[in-house]
């Protein structure tokens, strides 16, 4: 088994571990939240480069919540503000208006309160759009170490990945470990393979 953080649009090459062992992934639901971290940021490709999206919280300084804890705060009409960055990212890629519906749901409306349960919702809807067939579980405890491979602390964005057309490329050279809506919009079909090459070659997941 293999235990990841919760992500809020997560990396390329998260949706790359889920394609190559989609079956042995389990989501941490029970760890506590850590701020600025994939958990409730992700980056996307701006005319001008890398831009942070981070979802605000109702989160206590100094005090620990379990992740499953984390409600979303409606601070700063973000919803509003990341469909805006994501239009003005991939309005012109080649195929954001065929996936532009169903990620717009998730900002056009209040799904739910809770963000672990956003972020699996979100997860698993890219997950469909992709064509990955995953049923994401959760854990039933914490445990500070057993039989699993350990990745909750993984960031997922060091692993640069394979590279692919990107709308600002001629600008900004190609940036890797984006969120996996850059793959999405600007490779459509043709994600898939790229998944399957950063699982043929992909070091992140150690044999257990």
């Amino acid at each position: 088994m293999i235990v990841i953080p919760s992500s809020y649009l997560a990396p390329v090459s998260y949706y790359a571990l889920l394609w190559a062992h989609g079956c042995e992934v389990c989501v941490e639901q029970y760890e506590y939240y850590v701020k600025q971290t994939l958990r409730s940021r992700a980056y996307i490709a701006m005319a001008h480069g890398k831009e942070c999206l981070t979802v605000p919280v109702v989160h206590s300084s100094g005090v620990k919540t379990p992740m499953r804890d984390i409600k979303i705060s409606d601070h700063g009409n973000w919803r509003h503000l990341h469909w805006q960055a994501l239009r003005t990212a991939y309005d012109k890629s080649p195929f954001f208006e065929f996936y532009a519906d169903e990620i717009a749901h998730f900002y056009e409306g209040r799904p739910t309160e809770w963000l672990m349960e956003f972020n699996l919702m979100l997860t698993q809807t890219v997950c469909n759009l992709l064509g990955i067939d995953v049923n994401l579980t959760l854990t039933d405890e914490y445990r500070a170490e057993g039989d699993f491979v350990d990745l909750r602390c993984e960031t997922f964005d060091s692993a640069q990945g394979e590279p692919y057309y990107q709308v600002f490329a001629e600008r900004n050279g190609f940036i890797g470990g984006l969120s996996i809506v850059d793959l999405l919009f600007n490779m459509g079909p043709e994600s898939l393979l790229i998944l399957d090459k950063m699982k043929k070659t992909s070091l992140l997941v150690p044999s257990p």
